[in-house]
């Protein structure tokens, strides 16, 4: 499977040139840097989450979308965005990393996509998360970050809904039986009415991943709910989240709250403090988590994190430099 993920990286690099001499198209240069402590392995570490994860680690990259148009509008788009990141455990080697990889076909009610996209299950599927280094439950074990599927959704007056069916296992593609079924409906648009709530559901037979990583080769049975609720208010932002259900034949649930203030002119500083509470398996894991980001030029944003993981008995101090730059052909 990584010889296949090797493969396709070559293949977007590629035909991404060629592809660029189209006029409506979006091309972004990304990259990033990562360092930081951690008092559990008392030693310089070069990660955000783990190790195995793979947000966030030192990287070079790009992020594509390409838009179809006829007479009456858009009717594609295609969006693929990659990296070459460092992993730096014992010899240094190189990890090809597919993050977006989807088609997207536009009608006048729904949007159907297939490819590596987010599933609709939680708070995720509505929050774009992949440069930062504080994460939702998506990324806490509950639920995918990115997935390997199809997907139906549709945007009205008062919200969005969605479904899914995907392969439950996250950033690889294996087929060992594993699926995963979800949906979510919610109300509000958060730029417009600054609030959005939601309701999710999913059931599935997934597999238990740690980015490119398969810890185990038997899918998990999982059946779960949640709610989720997103409040802006001036310069104040408040992000909620609870789960609940059964994993692999156990109980399991979560809570997320994200809050943070926006200082400065436009908000370019952010400060945010991160509370995540995750029952699952028989053992409380306990993670406190406190954030600034610095919008230092429009291309270049600075991020420094405070994480102290309860179970893991473990300080971890992070910053990050991350590049993000629009280019044309």
């Amino acid at each position: 499977m990584f010889k296949k993920t090797i493969a396709w990286t070559l293949f977007i690099l590629a035909v991404l040139p060629c592809l660029a001499f189209s006029s409506s198209y979006l091309l972004f240069l990304e990259a990033q840097g990562i360092a930081g402590y951690s008092t559990a392995v008392k030693k310089a570490i070069f990660f955000s989450m783990s190790q195995m994860e793979a947000m966030q680690k030192p990287s070079l990259g790009f992020d594509y979308v390409q838009r179809f148009s006829g007479a009456s509008g858009d009717f594609a788009v295609l969006a693929v965005q990659a990296r070459l990141a460092v992993n730096a455990d014992g010899d240094k080697t190189l990890e090809p990393q597919l993050y977006n990889a989807y088609l997207k076909i536009k009608t006048r009610s729904v949007d159907i996509w297939i490819g590596h996209n987010r599933p609709k299950f939680g708070l995720v599927s509505s929050l774009d998360t992949h440069a930062q280094l504080l994460q939702p439950l998506s990324m806490n074990g509950l639920g995918f970050d990115r997935d390997w599927g199809v997907g139906v959704e549709g945007d009205y007056a008062e919200g969005n809904a969605g479904i899914s069916l995907t392969t439950g296992s996250g950033m690889p593609l294996y087929f060992k039986g594993n699926f995963f079924l979800s949906g979510r409906y919610s109300r509000g648009i958060l730029n417009q009415d600054n609030y959005n709530v939601g309701i999710s559901v999913g059931y599935g037979r997934i597999l238990d991943v740690a980015g490119y990583h398969l810890m185990s080769e038997t899918p998990m049975e999982f059946a779960g709910a949640g709610l989720d609720f997103s409040w802006l208010k001036n310069n104040l932002e408040h992000r909620v989240e609870f789960m609940a259900g059964t994993l692999d034949d156990q109980g399991v649930f979560a809570i997320f709250w994200r809050t943070g203030i926006g200082l400065l002119e436009e908000g370019r500083l952010k400060l945010e403090a991160q509370p995540v509470i995750v029952f699952a398996r028989k053992k409380t894991q306990t993670q406190l988590s406190v954030g600034a980001s610095y919008l230092a030029t429009p291309d270049w944003t600075l991020r420094a994190m405070v994480q102290y993981d309860r179970d893991m008995k473990d300080v971890r101090f992070v910053i990050q430099a991350y590049f993000y730059k629009g280019i044309r052909f």
